[in-house]
């Protein structure tokens, strides 16, 4: 019997086990992918929303305001890079003016620091590739990027690294409850828990609805997303959205990244499959036309991938962060859309604070909230880089040319707590593959280290777990 069982290893399931590894508690993780980072969390806009969009006195808005007051000293321990560019909503009309006040005084309810209103000269010299019919846009110098697979991994490799047990390839598959704990029945067994906390995003309706009598409906929303080449990641300095319009909607938005791209994206459609991250040439062509209505001149042809998120969008429009109020024990994390990335350290929290009001655990004593991500060579200065390749060689070797990673990193990302098992694994830890050519140089290499690292054949080796190997097997065979 555990104390706590996490349904689902996303940004808000590690967020809550990290925060919940501050007590003495046996909490197991489930996850039905191979990896944490597997689901919404490893497709989204990868910014840390201001908190000036939702309604005011929604807990969407709270809890992205606590997360992004959070993101400075969680990034610092965690050893995450994050960066606060500042966001600009721009407007191209005298007339819709009025709109970004209306959103300035709405991020003020919400307790947002430091909106203003700048105009055309300011906003001109502050990015010189906005719209020539901009005329103002609503600045908020709280909004940053960050990894989304930096913070989803970091966290979980905290709480691993204080105790909290994780588990792959385990679906669950039916939830039941017992008189004062549930049992879920997996694809690995039976699971008894004394407290369920349900962060399995768009399938967060299926399990609340396993256990309340009062239902959840949630939408998969599609987004899709172009991603270009480092060559042109400084076109914008801010994270770039529209107003929105009767026309066009919300609009999408540009922006840098942390890791020196550009990001363009993402579309919103409504879908029925909650596995259909699926790109379509119709969301692609429209998400270029909406980009190109607050910035000019985007380069398009420095596209090196396009990937689309599912956002779990629930009826009612709000995050549920709470007890289940006909099932005692089981709470909710549920309909975590945007700004959900930004929302998940608050998440943490405030499940942390639930939990606590219902079995009362001490405080565990030993609790270490520093993690070290991967070492990165080139945070070196040449000396110690020389150091380092001269008593470890692997870091010599270069395997992805794209994006400079080292054998040295590879195998740092197998072997620490929740390693690297597949070829995505390696990418959402080091970069290796995420470059121009897309792993077109690096595969078979990383196959192989995998491959030695893991003691597995190559044809075992996948690219994101289940069937998705590479290698079927050696020709020699086939002759």
């Amino acid at each position: 019997m555990r104390d706590i069982i996490i349904i689902g290893a996303g940004v808000s399931g590690t967020a809550c086990a990290r925060e919940l590894s501050r007590y003495k508690l046996d909490i197991l993780v489930v996850e039905s992918r191979e990896d944490v980072c597997c689901g919404t969390s490893k497709a989204n806009s990868a910014i840390v929303h201001a908190g000036f969009d939702a309604k005011t006195d929604s807990l969407m808005a709270k809890l992205n305001v606590i997360g992004n007051a959070m993101m400075d000293k969680l990034c610092k321990e965690l050893d995450i890079k994050f960066q606060r560019n500042g966001s600009l909503v721009v407007c191209y009309s005298e007339n819709d003016i009025e709109k970004l006040e209306e959103l300035k005084n709405r991020g003020i309810a919400n307790g947002v620091n430091g909106l203003r209103i700048v105009y055309k000269d300011e906003l001109n010299k502050m990015e010189q590739n906005i719209s020539e019919k901009a005329v103002a846009a609503l600045y908020a110098p709280s909004g940053g990027i960050i990894c989304p697979f930096d913070l989803n991994i970091g966290m979980a490799e905290n709480a691993a690294a204080n105790g909290v047990e994780f588990i792959f390839d385990c679906e669950v598959k039916k939830i039941n409850k017992g008189d004062s704990f549930y049992e879920l029945e997996t694809s690995m067994g039976i699971l008894k828990s004394k407290l369920v906390i349900n962060a399995a995003g768009v399938y967060a309706d299926v399990f609340h609805n396993m256990v309340s009598s009062k239902k959840i409906h949630i939408t998969p929303r599609r987004g899709v997303y172009c991603l270009l080449d480092k060559s042109v990641g400084n076109h914008v300095k801010s994270t770039c959205f529209s107003l929105p319009d009767e026309v066009y909607g919300k609009g999408v938005l540009v922006t840098p990244t942390v890791d020196g791209n550009l990001l363009v994206g993402p579309t919103a459609t409504d879908i029925a499959d909650k596995e259909d991250t699926a790109t379509t040439a119709k969301e692609i062509k429209e998400l270029i036309k909406k980009a190109n209505i607050n910035v000019k001149n985007i380069p398009i042809k420095q596209v090196i991938t396009s990937f689309a998120g599912l956002r779990a969008h629930e009826d009612a429009g709000d995050f549920i962060v709470e007890e289940v109020e006909d099932a005692p024990g089981f709470i909710d994390c549920a309909g975590i859309e945007s700004p959900g990335l930004t929302s998940a350290p608050a998440i943490g929290v405030r499940v942390a604070n639930i939990v606590k009001g219902i079995l009362k655990p001490k405080k565990n004593e030993n609790f270490i909230g520093i993690r070290k991500g991967v070492l990165n060579p080139d945070n070196l200065s040449i000396e110690e880089r020389n150091k380092l390749i001269k008593e470890y060689p692997a870091y010599g070797n270069i395997v992805c040319r794209c994006e400079t990673v080292s054998e040295g990193e590879i195998i740092d990302a197998i072997r620490r707590p929740l390693g690297a098992k597949t070829l995505d694994g390696i990418k959402r830890r080091t970069r290796a593959g995420a470059g121009r050519c897309q792993a077109g140089f690096c595969t078979p290499r990383s196959i192989e280290i995998l491959s030695r690292e893991l003691n597995l054949p190559q044809s075992k080796i996948s690219k994101c777990g289940g069937k998705s190997t590479l290698i079927v097997g050696a020709i020699k065979d086939s002759l």
